[in-house]
């Protein structure tokens, strides 16, 4: 009897060792972990900071990525002292699918915002067109999760950006200037070098026209019942609506004045005596 105690009294105490030096070096795993994870956080702030990203969502992400480093180091030290990590993980692998599962749109949104504001297809300000639901306005906020615009006839619209970034965007104002493209059908019978000159004239008068880029008049297309003519020119982005609609107007007013016929459908009805 007394060596089965004396015998479990050393295993005991042997144990005791271990553990104890176990738990010397799970301190020492935390105290190089957190030292690393705080480099580390640096080092992600610092690529944050470099690619200028939204300030909401760099805390965002910097708090995942806190969370991550330091799930990993628990596990790591857990396993140390003798924990079962094994199931440890499943438990935390199955509760991140459930709320991932929960969540599905919200990360999706939330994942559609990180791309929009990392990769900047656009900005607060810029004058956008969503391919996939056809919405159009002037950007007043990026969100996290939506994107608001506001529309020319002045609505408010929220955009969830997960469905933003996976259309196509048409950034209307992401460039200075903008090319106006018209078209002008005059009848066969009419002098197709006069409408040229009479449109290029039109066009060498307006001052918001761009005098540095180039102004093309061509005959775009013989139709059925017209010569319809192609005009190009360049503006500023912001004179972009005003100058379609002056110079569509002056060519027409023009036109009319040189006696050059813009064609129209005609339906002409023949009465038959009974």
């Amino acid at each position: 009897m007394p060596e089965f105690t004396e015998e479990m009294l050393k295993s005991l105490g042997e144990k005791a060792i271990n553990f104890g030096i176990d738990i010397l070096i799970a301190l020492v795993i935390l105290f190089i972990g957190r030292k690393v994870i705080k480099l580390l956080n640096k080092l992600v702030k610092k690529i944050f900071d470099k690619v200028e990203l939204d300030l909401g969502v760099e805390k965002f992400l910097m708090s995942l990525i806190n969370l991550a480093l330091y799930a990993i180091l628990i596990v790591i030290i857990a396993k140390q002292v003798g924990f079962d990590t094994a199931s440890l993980i499943t438990v935390i692998g199955s509760a991140g699918l459930a709320i991932g599962l929960a969540l599905q749109g919200s990360l999706s949104n939330f994942a559609g915002g990180v791309l929009i504001l990392v990769l900047k297809p656009f900005r607060v300000g810029d004058y956008i067109v969503d391919g996939g639901t056809g919405l159009e306005g002037v950007v007043e906020d990026i969100d996290i999760f939506y994107t608001k615009l506001a529309t020319p006839d002045n609505k408010s619209v929220c955009i969830p950006n997960g469905s933003l970034s996976n259309s196509g965007i048409t950034n209307v104002s992401a460039k200075g200037k903008r090319r106006l493209d018209f078209t002008v059908g005059i009848g066969y019978t009419s002098d197709i070098k006069l409408a040229k000159k009479l449109i290029t004239d039109v066009i060498s008068k307006r001052e918001k026209v761009l005098k540095d880029e180039d102004v093309t008049v061509f005959v775009g297309n013989l139709g059925e019942s017209s010569v319809d003519i192609g005009f190009r020119c360049w503006v500023n982005g912001a004179d972009y609506w005003t100058e379609k609609w002056e110079i569509l107007e002056e060519v027409k007013l023009t036109f009319d004045a040189n006696g050059i016929e813009i064609p129209f459908n005609q339906l002409d009805v023949h009465m038959k005596n009974s």
